[in-house]
């Protein structure tokens, strides 16, 4: 598994193709499987074929190493990364340092100040989030530049099902969100009983209006886990 894992690094991701331990230890063997072969496949040809993908090699699996898989207290769906040069870095609706940030975290920032009562700084750089637990994952994890979708449906959506079915297994208590039609679809495995699921409309702007704003999620998410003997989330960036 760790030479499959080495090979990706050096033949797609050009730096680090590696998963944190924890996360090895519930979906390595993901990488063992045939659609991942053809995944491997596929973006070889992409780069052979000069196409830019985002985020950069070494950031792909960002979501899954700044949240190890036992630190895990909430997750955020997303579905793409961004397409636009130095904006996505592996983690969902996050853009790097110095980066305008894009409608629907605009969207996401106005919600937190309005729900918590803080100021935004303006940072579209949600890493102090997965370094407290927040699970940022999209359903893809690569895209090809200025061309949204272009690498779903290649395989990385079997891959993330293998990491929310993991989670929803062997973790309790858990906060998933699940904004917009697209991540209701793919939590709909997620067992009620046993994690908190909260669901609204996408913050983009063309649904925003519709339920995203006023939905106070962020202060669900906290009080559930303070309700749990755990710490809030510290949203303010």
């Amino acid at each position: 598994m760790q030479c499959e894992l080495l090979l990706w690094g050096e033949i797609i991701l050009a730096k680090s193709g590696e998963l944190h331990p924890s996360w090895q230890a519930v979906i390595g063997q993901e990488f063992e499987q045939p659609y991942m072969t053809n995944l491997k496949t596929f973006l070889q040809a992409e780069k052979a074929a000069g196409k830019v993908i985002f985020p950069p090699g070494a950031q792909i699996f960002n979501a899954f190493n700044h949240t190890p898989f036992d630190q895990v207290r909430v997750v955020i769906i997303g579905q793409d990364p961004y397409h636009g040069p130095g904006q996505a870095h592996g983690l969902s609706f996050s853009v790097q340092p110095g980066v305008k940030n894009p409608p629907s975290l605009v969207n996401i920032f106005k919600e937190i100040e309005s729900d918590l009562g803080v100021v935004m700084s303006g940072s579209g750089d949600l890493t102090p989030w997965a370094d407290q637990g927040v699970l940022l994952l999209n359903a893809t994890l690569t895209v090809e530049q200025a061309n949204a979708g272009s690498h779903q449906g290649k395989g990385w959506e079997q891959f993330t099902d293998a990491a929310i079915r993991e989670l929803n297994a062997q973790r309790e208590g858990l906060v998933f969100v699940l904004w917009g039609s697209y991540a209701q679809k793919k939590g709909a495995v997620i067992d009620t009983s046993r994690h908190l699921v909260l669901k609204s409309v996408h913050p983009s702007p063309l649904s925003a209006h519709r339920g995203f704003f006023g939905n106070h999620q962020f202060s669900q998410i906290n009080q559930y886990l303070t309700s749990r003997g755990q710490a809030p989330i510290n949203w303010q960036l």
